[in-house]
């Protein structure tokens, strides 16, 4: 862990939504008039888009298993948990963005599906916080969450993790069903072998778990509403004040277990700013002291 830079790590799998997290620390970070540098997995990737494709066929042909950005290979890890270990001890380090989809080809001057060069993080940043598939990863000898002063997973259940990629890769990137559903095909090994394990290591894990039926996802075409929701929030080292706490704040909550709080999935922004906001002023007081 760090302490004179605090690093803050948002982990889930591709549309498990681990943007709403991002957007609450963002507001927190500007209602405390805090510099934080947001770094996103997908900039951490090995390979552009051609060199992916290109390497999933070679992969498959020669290697006799598929190769996806879920596993090792096809991530710069070591250059993560190197930016981690140096922005915790002096704030500084060196990012860079992955392009999605022409608008942000527009913003940045490049081809989607290409990075950006790297750049500096700015000067007088306080606070780094890192959204992507592997923000508590232990794969050999990296260990990237012993960097993490705060570790939150995101993970709803997989068929509705399933329909939430479905509809934004969909909507937002204009690929096919049946595309999606071979790249979650491929990607099962490295899912069970490098995601799954990293919520077990988390602070804070919040889960969304859908009131309709999503038995079928691949033949879904919404997806379900927070209305529709219920939320398990876990805590690692749960403390009973605050979950009593969360309990008289939020209507129709309930502890399910010691160390669990289930919500209305409609009251989870609420519950996010309510039970991070009071961390990260700590992480950011004891930085200072």
């Amino acid at each position: 862990m760090s302490r004179n830079f605090p690093i803050i790590s948002i982990t889930g799998a591709s549309g498990a939504g681990t943007t709403t997290v991002h957007k609450v620390i963002v507001d927190i970070c500007q209602s405390l008039g805090v510099r934080a540098a947001f770094v996103e997995g997908d900039s951490f990737h090995r390979y552009d888009r051609s060199e992916m494709a290109a390497l999933i066929k070679e992969w498959e042909r020669t290697a006799g298993r598929a190769i996806s950005h879920f596993g090792p290979e096809a991530n710069l890890l070591s250059e993560l948990e190197a930016l981690f270990q140096r922005f915790g001890k002096s704030g500084s380090g060196r990012i860079r963005h992955y392009i999605h989809n022409e608008g942000e080809a527009s913003i940045h001057g490049g081809q989607p599906g290409t990075f950006t060069g790297w750049k500096d993080i700015e000067a007088g940043t306080k606070m780094l916080v890192y959204e992507g598939l592997h923000g508590g990863a232990k794969i050999d000898d990296i260990d990237i969450a012993h960097h993490v002063d705060l570790l939150i997973g995101v993970t709803p259940i997989v068929n509705l993790e399933w329909i939430q990629k479905l509809h934004r890769d969909q909507n937002e990137r204009g690929r096919s069903v049946e595309d999606v559903t071979d790249t979650i095909l491929r990607r099962m090994p490295d899912y069970i072998k490098y995601i799954v394990p990293q919520f077990s290591q988390t602070d804070i894990n919040f889960q969304r778990i859908p009131l309709v039926d999503t038995s079928n996802p691949f033949a879904e075409r919404d997806i379900p509403d927070p209305e529709e929701s219920l939320v398990i929030i876990r805590f690692r080292i749960p403390d009973a004040f605050e979950m009593r706490q969360l309990l008289d704040s939020f209507e129709f909550s309930r502890i399910s277990r010691s160390d669990s709080l289930v919500i209305r999935g409609e009251d989870l922004p609420s519950a996010m700013r309510t039970i991070l906001s009071p961390r990260i002023e700590k992480l950011l007081r004891d930085s200072e002291s």
